[in-house]
């Protein structure tokens, strides 16, 4: 009977944490502010943003950071010289930066190692 008590037991907490991470990983893709109602709809390479929208998304207050460059929003919340939604050079996450971006030193090269999150409508 012990036995049997340690086996369900096991299980009821295997099957607890694993319920718990994909909460964990559904709540890491949501958006900031995900009980508020929001006009953003989904294509096919995420979500589709207006720009009120993508502001949303600064890097402040543990909000991811993206930026929009040519239509197409790109997330930088890890990218190397991005802290807290703002890059060493002084520009910040939420905005297109589509005309900044051409006068990098690195243009848009930089582009390729970032995760897409949607398009900017």
């Amino acid at each position: 009977m012990k036995k049997v008590l340690i086996t369900v037991a096991f299980f009821v907490i295997l099957s607890s944490s694993i319920l718990y991470i994909s909460n964990l990983n559904s709540n890491k893709n949501s958006s900031p502010n995900s009980n508020a109602k929001t006009n953003t709809t989904q294509s096919s390479q995420g979500k589709i943003f207006t720009l009120t929208e993508l502001s949303k998304y600064n890097g402040q207050n543990g909000t991811p950071a993206y930026v929009a460059v040519n239509g197409i929003v790109y997330d930088v919340t890890n990218a190397r010289n991005w802290y807290n939604g703002v890059h060493v050079n002084g520009v910040v996450a939420g905005t297109d930066l589509t005309n900044v971006i051409g006068n990098s030193p690195h243009g848009t090269s930089v582009l390729s190692n970032l995760p897409i999150v949607g398009t900017l409508k």
